[in-house]
């Protein structure tokens, strides 16, 4: 018999929109093309312009390189502002689905440890083990974009032109 996973009862959260997810530690926030297109929408901007301006490629704990977001000297996210996140409507799918990541909810050990460092976790909504499973599995639907797949097709073909610069 399969072992049901520890939030099989689910979880607790909601956003306190606190920013420490966004703000204060490094960190990679890992893009697909779908984010991409919608980032560089809510920006106004060709995506080419934001993969120059706003992203870079970090090495991930597979040893494969990905696109991710740039941070600030801060360690800010780069999209942060004065007002909070600058495309909070339109961010991307790591930050939507915060904190049902399948690193997160492995275990209750990482779930509190997790909670530590952010207020909403533990509070608010509660969320069904079939909506945290359903967030696990967007990211396999929107696959972080990899340096290899960029260089031999999406880089020939570019990403959708947004009508910005």
């Amino acid at each position: 018999m399969k072992k049901l996973p520890f939030y099989a009862s689910g979880l607790k959260f909601s956003c306190k929109r606190c920013s420490s997810c966004c703000r204060y530690d490094a960190g990679f926030v890992f893009l697909s093309e779908n984010d991409m297109n919608s980032l560089a929408s809510a920006l106004k901007i060709d995506t080419n312009v934001l993969l120059n301006l706003y992203c870079r490629w970090v090495t991930d704990f597979r040893g494969e390189e990905v696109l991710s977001l740039k941070e600030k000297s801060n360690k800010d996210c780069i999209l942060w502002g004065v007002c909070g996140c600058t495309v909070y409507d339109s961010r991307p799918l790591q930050c939507v689905t915060f904190p049902f990541w399948e690193s997160i909810v492995s275990s209750c050990e990482n779930w509190e440890l997790a909670a530590s460092g952010c207020p909403g976790i533990n509070q608010g909504k509660l969320h069904t083990k079939n909506e945290i499973n359903e967030n696990m599995k967007m990211r396999d639907q929107q696959p972080i974009i990899k340096r290899e797949a960029f260089k031999s097709g999406i880089e020939k073909r570019s990403f959708r032109s947004t009508g910005g610069e």
